[in-house]
């Protein structure tokens, strides 16, 4: 049984420009133990998606429709209360930017204390002495728990994001480009260290990000997201050995190999359409070089290419290929 299993979520932000189609009718599951990986250009809907399952989309943004199953029980039907104490305790978040993610006037141990005690049966030493430890856990002294945010560089704060998100053992753990504006260093050590703490917790993650190397290293299934759908989804070596979607093939084919020696990269033609107004049929048309005229005509569904494997895209649909090329 799926820990996490969403079914066909939607998510749009209603503005006078108009209606901002952020997340349209998208579906996903996140197993025991597992990390999925959420891959996709800035504005697929990545985050949208991550702060649907907390239900902590921002106004004017609007869940329309579906369903976010934890352990069985639909979190949208969920009352305001039973939400809270699933947030920082079963469902724990890393915020994109530990710059605003933190506090400026509490110290870092006050703040990972807080998670503790909103949740856990506890005394305030028990807290303490807890908090010291996920300190120690994230590579921080823990005598620096009376220190405030602003006294530590960009990689320790996300170290004590990933502190405050650990703090209470979630099972699930939603991490936002844990990674971003982090060098490539620092990148590495905070990857290494959240897949240690996942598995010394057993926790499963959903792990959202551009950066398929970091995908490579960390994932068991991937789900590529483009203009707020899923256009393909499935285990590690489907996505990598087997990619079929031509938006994942453009991702692969942006990036640099070191089994291959290329004079120039190709980057993918165009950019991300307006979630205001998404071209009709297939959202990734207009970009693609293999798009024909019932692209623009028709929204493909999801076909199943190999078992597990799932693609949304006319050009793969069995025999379709030959008949295009």
């Amino acid at each position: 049984m799926s820990l996490l299993n969403i079914k066909d979520l939607t998510i749009h932000f209603q503005t006078e420009e108009g209606d901002v189609r952020a997340v349209n009718g998208i579906s996903l599951s996140v197993e025991p133990g597992k990390t999925l990986g959420l891959v996709g250009e800035t504005g697929a809907g990545k985050t949208t998606t991550a702060l649907g399952i907390l239900r902590l989309v921002p106004e004017p943004g609007k869940i329309l429709g579906g369903s976010i199953e934890y352990k069985g029980k639909d979190i949208l039907r969920m009352s305001e209360k039973e939400v809270q104490d699933l947030r920082g305790n079963e469902i724990s978040m890393i915020f994109q930017d530990p710059m605003t993610a933190l506090n400026p006037v509490m110290t870092v141990g006050d703040q990972i204390a807080e998670v503790i005690l909103r949740h856990q049966d506890c005394t305030k030493v028990e807290a303490e002495r807890r908090m010291m430890d996920m300190l120690d856990r994230v590579g921080i002294s823990a005598d620096r728990a009376g220190d405030y945010p602003h006294q530590f560089s960009g990689g320790m704060k996300q170290r004590i994001i990933i502190a405050i998100a650990l703090a209470c053992n979630p099972k699930l753990l939603l991490a936002d480009e844990p990674t971003t504006a982090l060098d490539v260093t620092i990148q590495a050590q905070v990857m290494r260290m959240i897949n240690d703490l996942k598995r010394q917790f057993g926790t499963s993650m959903l792990l959202i990000t551009h950066d398929l190397g970091i995908v490579a290293e960390s994932c068991d299934e991937v789900a590529i997201m483009y203009a707020g759908q899923i256009v393909e989804y499935g285990s590690l070596e489907d996505i990598f050995d087997r990619t079929a979607h031509p938006y994942t093939k453009g991702l692969f084919g942006s990036i640099p190999r070191l089994d291959q020696e290329t004079e120039r990269l190709q980057p993918i033609q165009g950019l991300m359409p307006d979630p205001i107004s998404l071209p009709e049929g297939c959202p990734f048309h207009p970009r693609c070089p293999y798009a024909t005229e019932l692209c623009a005509e028709a929204a493909p569904a999801a076909v199943e290419v190999d078992p597990g494997h799932l693609v949304r895209c006319l050009y793969c649909v069995p025999g379709r290929k030959e008949e295009i090329e």
